[in-house]
């Protein structure tokens, strides 16, 4: 499966979950807002720091959607290289994609009974 594909998946895994518990999502979803739109960091850099985190947690949804957001705030293949660097270097999901997941799977087992 690409990597296109799997960001697709996922936010179809997450409209689902969004469905299922809009409040905290919706929390979740300010949160997020919030901390990106405030602050003296640039989106970039905070993309950065959230990358870095992604590999550290070891959550592939997480590593996709930033690598994806870092390219749209500029990022380079050359800077992505340092977060990477730094990410193997802290080595260590976070609960939303996860959780996502979680939610897919229950509803395919549950299909099938």
């Amino acid at each position: 499966m690409s990597y296109t594909d799997k960001i697709r998946d996922m936010r179809s895994e997450l409209r689902e979950l969004n469905k299922t518990i809009p409040d905290a999502t919706q929390g979740f979803g300010t949160l997020s807002k919030a901390v990106k739109v405030n602050g003296v960091l640039s989106l970039k850099e905070k993309e950065f720091v959230a990358l870095g985190m992604a590999i550290a947690q070891r959550c592939e949804p997480c590593i996709n959607f930033h690598v994806e957001a870092l390219m749209k705030a500029g990022g380079t293949r050359e800077e992505l290289g340092d977060v990477l660097a730094m990410g193997i270097q802290m080595g260590g999901g976070p609960g939303l994609m996860y959780a996502g997941h979680a939610l897919a799977c229950w509803d395919e087992l549950a299909a099938k009974e």
